[in-house]
Formats: structure tokens, C-alpha cells, sequence
């Protein structure tokens, strides 16, 4: 049985299987020039001392640095030339410290503190696993009811033209509840940085990443289970490597770019890329990790593909990072003092979309991290069944489990609103997803956002909303004091890449942090200088705080312009601020 601690997003608690004695895996676990796909060559051991290294330059400009690489010790493993990303290999001890003088190299890193592994350089297809029919009877289960995706259903069950990326430890593409979803086609191995295309390269090391592909797209066939989009394609992409089972920089490189340049219309990253829990950017291997990752993330976001991502199973607040004690995980892990700074790849990336996990009472589960500015939304993540290798099914538990809940509602809404960007489904999610209510001492916020679940509980039922077109929302999250008994204060929002005119029903969400609301008048200002009253004075409302959504008759105003929040404390003796607001269109 492969158990690991459950401190980490690829490791989780133990898996009870229908059909077979099952184990959980790692639950937590051509423009591209995306490198040369393998060619299997001789077995050989591994050389001592042979690491990983990330080079970066400008994006399509690596030339140079390639054959720096060679003259510095190096080998070029693999180039992602659209990004400015080389992974080279070396066994030179100085090797980074004389690429980081190379005229044109921006960083330089290694990306892992152990050696390569012998399988680097000819890696084995993972064995096809033995399959078993199942016969129990699909149910309503409780994650996808919590989440109304059985509601949803009668909108869409999803459409075959999305396809959803499962990059994890592999998916078993033969699973009775799998394979008639999954695409072959665009599935593959990233594992150790270099595209492996070979038939069967994506196949399961572990359980893992079969568990995620279910609760994404189990199809809907009388038996098993059903996942949230049960009609829409899935495709593995392995990332995962043997025997470590780790996911390093190179590999999630490589996957991202892999996804953006296959068309996915979503990716599920229930992972950190090891071997540093945190990435810190006073680190100079550490800093080329971030900076490769973050462009592959948004290489793939720019060919129109949203990365949905776990936020990690640590229970700790992201936005207050102190310590960490896990890593390197590859070696001897160590305690080191980190800062905000210091982020977690890929959920901490301005690319993604982070989720966190809630049990079956709307409760933050207890291992899931959080985060003020860190969490999108939340999802089901305690004790979820879904497929295992092998036609088998089992529990599992972990952000791991929230984020493809969540990746599957996005599938859904590109199955009935296919031309939406990447940033308007995230906005979809947060617009439409269930307000959920501080549940301890450490969660901050209000009940319509929140550092524990974002703007809520993710609702499939209500993101499709019968296929009907979303609005695209804009938001402020900064600061803005409002003087005691002063003048008005305004906060602006700049709209853009909204055609013709607002809507007759422009939401605005107003978050004002006052122990007396009814001193605060607020109003919302047009672009050409119209304004809206939202909220007058009261003497008689001694409340506190203003968290409220109003709707504004807007459609005599062009929508693109900057708007502005008016906001004013007319009696003395309260003071407060405006915490954030919103325009949904």
C-alpha cells in the first residue's frame, strides 16, 4: 500500500475499495517546441551526481544558452523555446554558477536536491492494469448533491469538445467508467521533463491521478459512479515520476505547455511541484522554479486553458507563511524560516485558480490550507468516492479531491458557454458559487467571501443556469479609509472587453468593514459621471458593516470606461473602510 503523510496534496488517507483490496496512490500526489519525444535507448545506471537544471532566457531566444549548456558541462534534456525555459542536465557541481554568467541567461536553477533517476533517460511505459466490470448501480452521491451537479445534469451533462487535462500520476484509461471519455490522442507523459507521446506513457504510477479523472468525468452509464461533467473528455497527462512518485519543476513544465498546445479547455493540478513545498524567490534554484512554472501556467491560460489547482493539505493560512519543515522532500527535509514571498506551485501562481476543501457539513475540512487572496472557491474534498485502477472505486480525502469537483463544473460551463475565456469562467465560478460563513477563530472575511472558502461553495446547477450567457465581473480588493464625518472617497474600477452598453441588471458587491453602517452612504459613479445612489444614511441602522449586492438599471451607460465606488461617513464618531467591491455585467 502506497501511504504517505497526510500533510502533503499527493498523500492521503486510506482508499476502502468496492470490486478489489485497493490502496490510495498519491492523493497528494508545435509553437511550444515542447522538447524532442523519447526515443528508447539502452538501459544504462544513472551517472552519480547527474541533477536537473532549469536555464532561462528571454522567451525564443535560447539559442545562445543551448550551447552555452554543452560548453559548461551540460546536455539539453529538453526546451520549451516559446517560454524561454531549457531543461538541462550536468553533473558539474559549478554548473549553475557558470550558466548564471552566461550572456542572455536571466536564471538558473536546480530543480531537484537528489540525483536523476536511471528510468530519466529511458523511461518505462507503466504497465496497463488489470480490469474489473463493475456491477454495483450508480447513486446520487453526496459530493456531487452538495455541489448540485445531479441539477445541473438536466442542463448539461457536458460536451465532448472540451476536453479536461488531468495532469497527476497517470490515469487508467481502460477503467469501465473512464474509457469512454478519454482521449488518447492528447494524453502522454511529462515525467522528468521531456514529452513521451508512446501509447500507454500516461498509465497510472499509483492511484492518484484515476481517483481525480473520476470525479471529473465518470461517465454516466448505470454503474459505478458519475462524475460532475460525465460527457466531456478527459486526458491524462503524467507528470508524476518512478520510482519517486514526485512531482519536480521540469515535469509540470512540460505539462502545461504540453496542455496549452493539445487545446484543453481546463486543467486539474492536484499537486505542488516538489521538491520545496515553498518556492522562495531569495533563492536563486528556487526562483528559476517559480519563473519556469509561472510561465508554462501562463503559456497554457494564454492558448485558452483555466488551471484549476488543490491548495494543499497543511492547514495552514497561505497568506501567513512562517515555517516549513518538509522540505527538500526529495532528500532530508529541514526546517527554514519562509515569507510570503515564498509561494506553493502551481496554486499560488496568479494563473490559477486555488481551491480549498469542505466536508459534508459546508466546514472547511481540517487539513485544507487557506488563505485571504488565496482561495477562489471551495469544493467537497472529505471522503470522496470515486474510480480507481483496475475498475475498482474507493474513498479518498484532500484539496486533491476539491479541485476536480470544481474542474468539473468549469467543463460544464464551457459545455453550454464554449466561447468564455479563462478569465470569465473563473469569474463564473466565484459569481455563482454558494456563500458559506466563517466556521472557527482563524477565518477572516465575510460570509460572501472569506479566507477559508473564497467566494463560496462552487454550484454546478447555478454556473450553468440554462445555458444562458455569464457576465464578466471586475473587482477592487484594495484598502480604501473612509474619513469620520469627512468627505466622499471613490474607488475605481476599470472595465474593459465589455461590447455596448451595462446591463439593466448590473450587480455591484460592496464590502464596507463600519461599526456603524448606517452613518455610510454609497453610491456608484458611471463612467461619463452619472451616479447611482446604492444606499442612503440611517439613523436608526446601528449594524455593522455594509455587505450587500445591488442592482443597477446601467443600461443607458457605455459599460467599458472606469466606474467608480462613492463612499462617504456623514456622522462623526465610527470610522471604517472600504474592504472591496464588484461589477458583475
Amino acid at each position: 500500500m502506497f501511504l504517505r503523510s497526510h500533510s502533503r496534496l499527493r498523500r492521503t488517507a486510506v482508499v476502502a475499495a468496492v470490486g478489489a483490496c485497493a490502496v490510495v496512490g498519491l492523493s497528494v500526489p508545435a509553437t511550444a517546441a515542447p522538447g524532442v519525444p523519447f526515443s528508447p535507448a539502452a538501459p544504462a545506471a544513472a551517472q552519480a551526481g547527474l541533477r536537473s537544471y532549469l536555464v532561462i532566457t528571454a522567451p525564443n531566444n535560447t539559442a545562445g544558452a543551448k550551447s552555452a549548456v554543452a560548453t559548461n558541462g551540460g546536455t539539453v534534456f529538453a526546451s520549451y523555446d516559446v517560454i524561454g525555459v531549457i531543461v538541462a542536465h550536468s553533473t558539474a557541481t559549478d554548473f549553475a554558477t557558470k550558466m548564471r554568467a552566461v550572456s542572455g541567461v536571466q536564471q538558473v536553477g536546480a530543480t531537484r536536491t537528489s540525483d536523476l533517476p536511471a528510468q530519466a533517460s529511458n523511461p518505462p511505459i507503466p504497465a496497463s492494469p488489470t480490469q474489473t466490470t463493475p456491477t454495483a448501480a450508480e447513486t446520487n452521491r453526496a459530493d456531487m448533491t452538495q455541489i448540485k451537479a445531479d441539477q445541473a445534469w438536466a442542463v448539461t451533462t457536458g460536451s465532448p469538445s472540451v476536453t479536461v487535462g488531468v495532469l497527476d500520476t497517470g490515469v487508467d484509461d481502460q477503467h469501465y467508467d473512464l474509457k469512454a471519455n478519454f482521449d488518447a490522442s492528447k494524453s502522454a507523459s511529462c515525467a522528468y521533463g521531456k514529452l513521451d507521446t508512446r501509447v500507454g506513457s500516461w498509465r497510472p504510477e499509483g492511484t492518484h491521478g484515476t481517483h481525480v479523472a473520476g470525479t471529473i468525468a465518470a461517465a454516466k452509464n448505470g454503474k459505478g459512479m458519475v462524475g460532475v461533467a460525465p460527457s466531456v473528455k478527459i486526458a491524462s497527462v503524467r507528470i508524476a515520476e518512478a520510482p519517486s512518485g514526485l512531482f519536480f519543476a521540469e515535469n509540470t513544465i512540460c505539462a502545461f505547455v504540453f496542455s496549452g498546445d493539445q487545446g484543453f479547455k481546463i486543467t486539474n493540478n492536484s499537486y505542488y511541484t516538489d521538491p520545496w513545498l515553498f518556492n522562495c524567490p531569495s533563492n536563486a534554484d528556487q526562483a528559476a522554479i517559480l519563473e519556469g512554472v509561472k510561465r508554462a501556467a501562463a503559456y497554457a491560460e494564454g492558448k485558452g486553458v483555466l488551471n484549476v489547482a488543490a491548495a494543499g493539505n497543511e492547514n495552514i493560512d497561505l497568506a501567513n507563511k512562517t515555517t516549513d519543515t518538509t522540505s527538500p522532500n526529495d532528500s532530508t527535509p529541514a526546517s527554514r524560516p519562509v515569507t510570503n514571498a515564498c509561494l506553493a506551485v502551481p496554486n499560488e501562481l496568479p494563473s490559477v485558480l486555488a481551491v480549498s476543501s469542505i466536508n459534508s457539513s459546508n466546514v472547511k475540512s481540517s487539513f485544507s490550507n487557506f488563505g485571504t487572496d488565496k482561495i477562489v472557491v471551495a469544493a467537497p474534498g472529505d471522503n470522496v468516492y470515486s474510480t480507481l485502477p483496475g475498475g475498482t472505486y474507493g474513498n479518498s480525502s484532500g484539496t486533491s479531491m476539491a479541485s476536480p469537483h470544481v474542474a468539473g463544473v468549469a467543463a460544464l460551463i464551457l459545455s453550454v458557454n464554449p466561447a468564455l475565456t479563462p478569465a470569465q469562467v473563473r469569474a463564473k465560478l466565484a459569481t455563482d458559487a454558494d456563500d458559506l460563513a466563517c466556521s472557527d477563530s482563524r477565518c477572516a472575511g465575510t460570509t460572501a467571501k472569506n479566507n477559508f472558502y473564497g467566494d463560496g461553495r462552487v454550484d454546478a446547477k447555478d454556473a450553468v443556469g440554462g445555458g444562458t450567457t455569464p457576465g464578466t465581473s471586475f473587482e477592487n480588493t484594495a484598502d480604501l479609509q473612509i474619513p469620520d464625518g469627512g468627505a466622499a472617497v471613490t474607488s475605481p474600477i476599470t472595465v474593459t472587453g465589455v461590447p455596448g452598453n451595462a446591463p439593466a441588471t448590473l450587480k455591484v458587491d460592496v464590502n464596507v468593514v463600519h461599526p456603524y453602517r448606517g452613518d455610510v452612504v454609497i453610491d456608484l459613479v458611471a463612467p461619463d459621471g452619472s451616479t447611482y445612489r446604492l444606499k442612503g444614511s440611517s439613523t436608526n441602522d446601528a449594524a455593522d458593516n455594509v455587505v450587500a449586492t445591488y442592482t443597477v438599471n446601467a443600461s443607458t451607460e457605455v459599460a467599458n470606461g472606469t466606474w467608480k465606488l462613492k463612499v462617504q461617513d456623514i456622522y462623526r464618531s465610527d470610522v471604517g473602510y472600504l474592504n472591496s467591491w464588484k461589477l458583475t455585467f
